[in-house]
């Protein structure tokens, strides 16, 4: 395991483990932190032996937002804190494109709680296993702070009036109710979230590398289409995905009835 600081990686073979690391502050998304983030998920999509990717947080908590205590240390500024709250929001705003956009699936694995822009980071990824006794909320609107930018992710992850509830109320949502909300995928038991989550990572590793690529960037650009423009965009993805050499393989194995040799 490699420490940078706030930043904990580990490589488990193909999939590389991030673990958020300030247990002391619930793991709250500091400037620091959300910067060595971004790095390290850009890093994992430019890396050849990384084939997924796993969050984790180090502690009581997966994440508790925004780090409160830093954004107040500027209402002292000139500008009251304007500009490093501009800067905040764009900085994390970066981050959490930078892992939609990322052709590695990213996986989070959730202890504890995960609130504001903690919640915003697990509804971000791209799948989600989470701790039984696990915690969600956005729960800005209790202190006079709209989570408005979590309310991005989370709002095209849940329907519309559960994403009003969760951010209307404020209220922490249970592990089986996110589930049943699709915000998470698994839950499990607490000592096993991030070796489930690493198996998550193993079982999308055995798939062909630049078919997953392919097919995570398609699914977040038709998303935000039409649906004309949605079957327009998909059918010229799988013309082009059909042209390739892993389909070719991939379909030749299925009709000799032998498995995939993936070409590399």
């Amino acid at each position: 395991m490699v420490e940078h600081d706030i930043l904990l990686q580990e490589a488990q073979g193909p999939v590389l483990v991030l673990t958020l690391n300030r247990p002391g502050a619930r793991n709250c998304l500091s400037m620091d932190l959300m910067t060595a983030l971004h790095r390290a998920i850009d890093g994992a999509g430019a890396a050849d032996a990384v084939r997924a990717v796993v969050i984790a947080g180090h502690g009581p908590a997966f994440s508790s937002g925004h780090d409160l205590k830093e954004l107040t240390a500027h209402r002292d500024d000139p500008d009251k804190g304007g500009s490093f709250y501009a800067d905040t929001m764009r900085v994390c705003s970066d981050m959490m494109l930078a892992i939609v956009r990322c052709p590695k699936p990213v996986i989070a694995a959730v202890n504890g709680i995960a609130t504001a822009a903690g919640c915003q980071l697990v509804a971000t990824c791209d799948l989600a296993v989470a701790a039984d006794d696990a915690r969600f909320a956005t729960p800005g609107v209790n202190i006079g702070l709209f989570c408005s930018t979590p309310m991005v992710a989370l709002s095209r992850n849940v329907s519309r009036k559960a994403a009003m509830e969760m951010l209307l109320f404020g209220d922490m949502v249970e592990a089986e109710d996110a589930k049943t909300l699709g915000l998470i995928n698994r839950v499990v038991p607490a000592d096993q979230v991030v070796n489930e989550a690493i198996a998550f990572g193993r079982k999308i590793a055995e798939k062909p590398a630049r078919t997953v690529k392919t097919g995570k960037e398609a699914f977040y650009t038709q998303a935000e289409m039409t649906l004309e423009e949605a079957y327009r965009y998909t059918a010229d993805v799988m013309v082009a995905n059909m042209l390739g050499a892993e389909s070719q393989e991939g379909i030749g194995a299925f009709l000799d009835k032998r498995t995939p040799n993936w070409p590399r």
